[in-house]
């Protein structure tokens, strides 16, 4: 679309959006914070900020995506923000540069996003990836160190011994304990990720902020807070459903070593995998819009 035909948000429009926006992270991003300067740890609500790249003081600016231009929003210091140009009385993204600095980016999202959504959903995995990164943890220990595990060592052991390890994601599998490796009946890699990711995984749907993050600010901020609240509420089930002990944080055990713990994690899984799809398709959708404004 031509510079001069781009749709324009007046300084009390975009001046409300970013408000609601700052409101809708600051829940959030604000315990996180206090525990940090406290030292404290949460076993699920530390994991966006601490796992991902995208820190509190990123996420609470507000952008309203590509192809929008903000009228007077220079005068309120916008214009020297990365990835935004002067533009008559305003500002707006420039994606020109944007795609030009971050290429790669862009068409990596474009194809994960794509690949995963075309590929039938898998659910037979249980969450055992969680497990398996606690393996044998008498001679590696634990990732969280400050949790007890609900079965114990021994118990955790037995149950990955005895179950089928079908794990498809590598930012997952790459933190498995070396004894737990071959149990795997995938081996995924950085460069099979875009041949193995599937829309039933709870981390591939997790990633969808990640995407959506990495690709700011060519995406509305309302679609980025969409991901990390979807990604939120699928850490608390995957925290559930590994073998650590949640009571002491309110969270109550999905046992996925009984055939009733598996089969509400089957159960929430699917619900999770068609809220991701959906919002896989938008992400796609506002990514090509994006770069549609660029040509």
């Amino acid at each position: 679309m031509h510079a001069d035909l781009l749709p324009r948000l007046t300084e009390a429009d975009w001046q409300d959006r970013e408000r609601r926006h700052r409101q809708r992270v600051t829940r959030f991003a604000e315990p996180y914070l206090d525990r940090r300067s406290r030292g404290a740890k949460h076993p699920v609500e530390d994991f966006l900020f601490t796992y991902y790249n995208q820190k509190p003081g990123r996420l609470l600016r507000w952008h309203p995506g590509a192809g929008v231009v903000l009228e007077g929003a220079e005068a309120a210091g916008r214009g020297g923000w990365k990835y935004y140009t002067a533009h008559d009385d305003g500002v707006r993204v420039d994606v020109r540069t944007f795609i030009e600095e971050r290429r790669d980016a862009v068409e990596f999202a474009r194809l994960i996003l794509a690949r995963t959504a075309a590929r039938p959903a898998q659910f037979g995995c249980f969450g055992l990836h969680e497990w398996a990164m606690a393996y044998r943890s008498g001679v590696y220990g634990v990732r969280h160190e400050y949790l007890d595990l609900r079965l114990g060592a021994a118990g955790t052991d037995d149950v990955v011994e005895s179950a089928r390890i079908r794990c498809t994601h590598f930012d997952a599998f790459r933190f498995y304990t070396p004894q737990a490796v071959p149990l795997n009946e995938y081996a995924p890699t950085r460069e099979t990720q875009r041949d193995l990711e599937q829309p039933g995984c709870l981390h591939a749907n997790m990633d969808l902020y990640k995407w959506a993050y990495k690709l700011t600010p060519l995406l509305p901020s309302e679609i980025v807070m969409d991901c990390f609240e979807l990604s939120w509420r699928i850490r608390a089930m995957d925290m559930q459903a590994s073998p650590y002990d949640l009571s002491d944080w309110g969270y109550r055990p999905i046992p996925i070593e009984t055939t009733e713990g598996k089969a509400e994690y089957v159960r929430l899984q699917r619900g999770f995998a068609h809220e991701s799809q959906a919002l896989r398709e938008r992400l796609s959708e506002s990514l090509e819009r994006a770069l549609d404004s660029w040509a």
